[in-house]
């Protein structure tokens, strides 16, 4: 992504600034059990993970969209969205934030938080 796309107040973000954005986002959307994980240095695709979980497909759906919103009107868009259409899984990328949404049964099933256990949990403030 070049820089020029970001509006200016975006452009110098770090990926904390930017999972912030995603993670507030969640939580304004009325996301359950949000959880910001920083895989600097674990994983080679991104610096942070943004776990949540949705109360049916559809309220997924609707988290996908109001993520993809929130960060398209700041110009930053999704490199890649996969599952939006069947609602159990949504993954958002957006480069450096790497944004997962499930349907509750299949977040547990899929368990990423226990894989990725020696990620470090960043605590995003709700407000």
């Amino acid at each position: 992504m070049t820089q020029k796309k970001l509006k200016k107040e975006v452009q110098n973000l770090t990926g904390l600034e930017r999972a912030t954005l995603c993670a507030q986002a969640a939580f304004d959307n009325k996301a359950d059990d949000v959880v910001v994980l920083d895989v600097q240095g674990i994983a080679s695709f991104a610096d942070y993970f943004i776990i949540m979980s949705g109360r049916s497909s559809r309220h997924v759906q609707g988290l996908a969209q109001a993520l993809e919103t929130t960060m398209r009107s700041k110009r930053v868009s999704a490199a890649n969205a996969e599952g939006i259409n069947d609602g159990m899984w949504v993954l958002l990328d957006f480069d450096d934030v790497v944004v997962h949404i499930f349907y509750h049964e299949q977040r547990s099933f899929y368990d990423l938080e226990g894989l990725w256990h020696d990620a470090p949990r960043v605590e995003i403030d709700e407000s």
